[in-house]
């Protein structure tokens, strides 16, 4: 997915882009080859960007990934190999940070929008939990690991915008997932438009967001955040470091990590894909 033209470009990043639209800076996920899948390495340029434009850029920043999705989530090359030497300190250290990472687009001075194609799974959809608005493709794909291998870390962010029920019945089912329409209905997304149209109507919201001051944007920002944070929001979303990083040293995660390193990623991917028969009829009778 690309921008027009008119665009400027910063290519002081490895795995990502940033470009300049009119009022809309873009922060631009280009790991096209990997699923823009979210590395450490990623995650460190994705922290020094957003910081960088809290004072350089336009009114507005946006992000969006490069080629055929938004993102497939944390790279599991990184997350999913198995621990010889568990180490629940540094897990939970490195989950709070990537969390926090997460509530600086929350806290940023600036209005921030996702613009969601393709794909957007896993630890990506926490990123677009703490946007303040989200544009998403009608066909993208939002959604849970393919993989069970955490608990208590993606599903409660979206508890405060899909409901606790909603985020239980995709938390439950591995690689569980709603197209961009059912996103908006469900209140995790502001608009599902054509792809094709994705950007264009981005920006143009932008622009309209732009007229307002920015002075005026922070401050409105800030009190509507500070209204869900006397719900519990953003201590429920730091909270869910302690309770991954607990389950982390589950017998059952330990099993599903040797799972993957036995049958390789995409043979586990597609064992848990696997359709579950509906019970005999006349099995369930004779009960």
């Amino acid at each position: 997915m690309t921008a027009g033209a008119g665009a400027r470009s910063d290519d002081r990043y490895k795995n990502l882009r940033i470009e300049h639209r009119g009022p809309i800076s873009w922060i631009v996920l280009d790991r096209p080859d990997k699923a823009n899948s979210l590395s450490n390495e990623m995650l460190d340029e994705f922290s020094a960007a957003l910081a960088a434009l809290a004072t350089s850029g336009g009114p507005i920043v946006g992000i969006r990934g490069s080629g055929k999705g938004f993102s497939a989530g944390y790279d599991i090359g990184q997350v999913g190999a198995v621990v010889t030497a568990p180490d629940p300190v540094a897990d939970r250290e490195r989950l709070a940070r990537n969390v926090n990472r997460f509530l600086a687009i929350w806290d940023h001075p600036k209005p921030v929008i996702a613009a969601v194609h393709g794909y957007c799974l896993a630890g990506a959809t926490q990123m677009c939990v703490f946007t303040d608005v989200t544009l998403v493709a009608r066909d993208a794909k939002i959604g849970e690991p393919a993989i069970p291998l955490g608990g208590g870390y993606i599903a409660p962010l979206w508890a405060p915008l899909v409901g606790p029920k909603r985020a239980k019945e995709l938390a439950f089912v591995p690689g569980n997932s709603i197209d961009g329409a059912t996103a908006v209905e469900w209140g995790w997304a502001n608009h599902a438009v054509a792809e094709r149209e994705l950007i264009a109507e981005t920006e143009a919201l932008a622009a309209r967001m732009a007229r307002t001051p920015s002075d005026i944007l922070r401050v409105k920002k800030l009190s509507i955040n500070r209204t869900m944070e006397a719900m519990g929001v953003r201590t429920a979303a730091q909270g869910g470091a302690e309770m991954d990083a607990l389950l982390h040293l589950s017998p059952a995660v330990a099993e599903v990590r040797k799972f993957v390193a036995e049958v390789g990623l995409k043979n586990a991917i597609a064992a848990y894909r696997e359709p579950v028969a509906p019970p005999d009829p006349a099995v369930a009778e004779q009960q």
